[in-house]
């Protein structure tokens, strides 16, 4: 069963806050680069439509507390 797109843009999300993450420790992000702005660049079109800051917002949270447990 393939993929919805909500699934493929939560998935892409987690992605890109996880390179973001790194980048962030390796201290090579491009200036005044923020999470939100980095998600946006690494979301493909076809899925943008689902995008959201709430669902960026929800998907960050669950990422976080599932790793601070």
């Amino acid at each position: 069963m393939p993929l919805t797109n909500k699934e493929k843009i939560i998935a892409l999300i987690s992605n890109g806050i996880a390179i973001y993450s790194l980048y962030q420790e390796r201290g090579s992000l491009p200036k005044n680069t923020n999470m939100y702005d980095f998600v946006l660049k690494v979301i493909p079109e076809d899925v943008k439509s689902e995008l959201s800051v709430e669902l960026i917002d929800e998907v960050f949270q669950y990422v976080s507390s599932t790793h601070s447990s």
